[in-house]
């Protein structure tokens, strides 16, 4: 009688057993500030919300290694913003951590909008370089 119980308590607990793929519950953007009114924010937040478009943008799958592929592509995507002085990415593919020139850091997950990266408000060019002088 009692392996029944157990065996039936074990049965019933099972699928209350969550997954620990958590990138669908990272990179969902219900209830947060939308990207375009957040890159209005400052300089700063828009290369964050670049990074995340970009991030997005760069998705090649839900496997491990095509997670690390979109994760590191992201990653030297931040690393090209002019203030961005460091950029650690998790080990799990879901987000980057982005240090700025300020000291401000911040978490960034992928932000599927329909907006391309460079699109972003606020975002300036790299300045172009300088013409040869003769």
């Amino acid at each position: 009688m009692m392996r029944r119980a157990a065996l039936l308590l074990g049965v019933l607990l099972a699928p209350a057993c969550r997954g620990y793929d958590y990138h669908d519950r990272v990179s969902g953007d219900g209830g947060l500030t939308p990207g375009d009114q957040f890159a209005r924010y400052g300089r700063e937040q828009a290369q964050a919300v670049a990074v995340a478009r970009q991030f997005a943008a760069e998705d090649q799958g839900s496997s491990a290694e095509e997670r690390a592929r979109q994760t590191e592509a992201a990653a030297a995507y931040a690393r090209k913003q002019p203030d961005v002085t460091g950029v650690v990415a998790d080990s799990q593919g879901n987000w980057l951590t982005l240090q700025f020139r300020s000291g401000w850091r911040t978490a960034v997950t992928p932000l599927a909008d329909g907006t391309e990266a460079a699109a972003t408000p606020g975002l300036q060019a790299a300045p172009a370089a300088a013409p040869a002088q003769p």
